[in-house]
């Protein structure tokens, strides 16, 4: 089987390094993660040789590695790794998308609408890790796989959700370029938009393409 064949998912789960090397590329490992490479990169007008090439070369960041890959110790790792970053940096954002909208509204860059657009998104994203927490993965440690399809089926629509919501951020700060007038809270906005978007694509690639079919294996 050519290399080029393997699925974006595939890559991530294999060679961590790839979701920093993907997301530049902005190749959806996510929900899109079932999409052999050669095609995502097709579509996007990308050879796919040059992206398996830039991620043979980047270092492999070891904190993204689960310890093991048990459902139990999965929920465990994604919690520690995503959820509570994730109830800290979201809040951080929003405050900064306020601050910057409400020093340089006259400005024609300005994101106009990206604090109430974050705002519905860190109420939506705090409701979705509550649902994991309280009612999913729960079942999951207890051994009742069987009781938690209906579970992961809203969970992965509520990805989809957030996969669009993220898009809207794009549209918003014409796709985060970050405009020559930006001040350094505006900088640090967009920088942090990035990382928020990476690690929401990995912390979404690792249940629906690892965590949720082992569950709906058992």
């Amino acid at each position: 089987m050519s290399e080029t064949a393997i699925t974006l998912a595939e890559l991530v789960s294999t060679q961590p390094a790839a979701a920093r090397v993907l997301h530049r590329w902005r190749l959806d490992f996510c929900c899109g993660g079932q999409r052999p490479l050669a095609d995502a990169c097709a579509t996007r007008g990308i050879e796919a040789d040059r992206v398996l090439a830039e991620i043979a070369e980047a270092e492999q960041p070891a904190v993204d590695q689960p310890p093991e890959t048990s459902p139990g110790a999965l929920v465990d790792f994604i919690i520690a790794r995503y959820h509570e970053p994730l109830r800290a940096e979201l809040p951080r954002l929003c405050e900064l998308a306020s601050k910057v909208e409400r020093v340089h509204a006259e400005k024609p860059t300005c994101p106009t609408g990206l604090a109430a657009h974050l705002d519905a998104m860190h109420e939506a994203i705090t409701e979705h890790l509550a649902k994991e927490e309280q009612i999913l993965f729960p079942l999951i440690r207890s051994g009742r796989a069987h009781l938690a399809h209906m579970p992961v089926r809203v969970m992965i629509q509520e990805h989809e959700d957030h996969a669009a919501n993220l898009q809207r951020v794009r549209q918003l700060t014409n796709d985060l370029r970050v405009p020559e007038e930006a001040c350094g809270s505006w900088r640090a906005l967009y920088t942090g938009l990035l990382e928020l978007e990476l690690d929401l694509m990995k912390h979404i690639h690792l249940e629906n393409n690892v965590l949720f079919p082992a569950v709906l294996r058992s």
